[in-house]
């Protein structure tokens, strides 16, 4: 891999947390870079271009939230795992409608970090998507499998990486009904501690991305005690 596919930035203000990331980080063979507040973040995304971000939402100068929320406008799609001490579910489902790929209540174990860490940029280098040079199509939409981009009406559209793969999970499968549970551990790739309901948001950006009436989704539909199905 070259040097950015191995970089990857820590926005934590906690020296103590961000040096022990860093140490298991490098022990997996990765080239951490450690920043201690919002500002710094911003300017070091765009100085090292990381193939991924562990972002903490309690800093100084710019909050987590608010780096995510910049990021994403700006039309970077680089991977987020957001990290936070809080337990409200509010900031959970904030950071996932800004496009975080991940969310990790601390305390939690580097083990399971370092999985999610592994399964995310996995999916980045997966050889069958790279060398798959098919488009999807549903409706006004056409999904781009080579280049992982998605056109609307031939504009293209915005997609964290995240919420590709659970649209080209979605397409490529449909019809069927998944649980929560199941599109966890399909898409997410991992085993997940958090909520299933974390699949709800996803769901959620895909139909305002997406569906024509957002709230009257005619594709990415609810079935009621059991999960979701994906209607072409």
């Amino acid at each position: 891999m070259t040097e950015t596919e191995t970089t990857i930035l820590l926005v934590e203000d906690d020296e103590a947390i961000a040096n022990g990331l860093s140490l298991n980080l490098k022990l997996e063979g990765f080239r951490p870079i450690i920043v201690h507040d919002g500002e710094a973040g911003l300017i070091a995304i765009e100085e090292h271009r990381p193939a991924l971000i562990l972002l903490d939402i309690s800093l100084p100068k710019k909050n987590g939230l608010e780096v995510l929320s910049e990021l994403r406008e700006s039309g970077d799609t680089t991977p987020v795992i957001v990290l936070s001490a809080r337990q409200n579910e509010f900031d959970k489902v904030s950071a996932l409608r800004l496009g975080a790929d991940d969310y990790v209540t601390k305390p939690f174990g580097v083990a399971e970090l370092l999985a999610r860490v592994d399964a995310v940029l996995r999916r980045l280098s997966s050889p069958a998507k790279a060398s798959d040079d098919r488009s999807l199509y549903f409706a006004d939409v056409e999904v781009n499998l080579a280049t992982a981009q998605v056109y609307r009406n031939g504009e293209l559209v915005a997609m964290t990486h995240l919420e590709f793969e659970l649209l080209t999970f979605l397409i490529e499968n449909p019809d069927r009904v998944f649980t929560r549970e199941q599109l966890l551990k399909q898409v997410w790739g991992v085993q997940h501690s958090g909520s299933p309901r974390t699949v709800d948001n996803f769901v959620g950006q895909l139909r305002a991305k997406l569906e024509e009436t957002p709230n009257k989704p005619e594709h990415f539909l609810t079935v009621r005690s059991k999960g979701y199905r994906f209607i072409p």
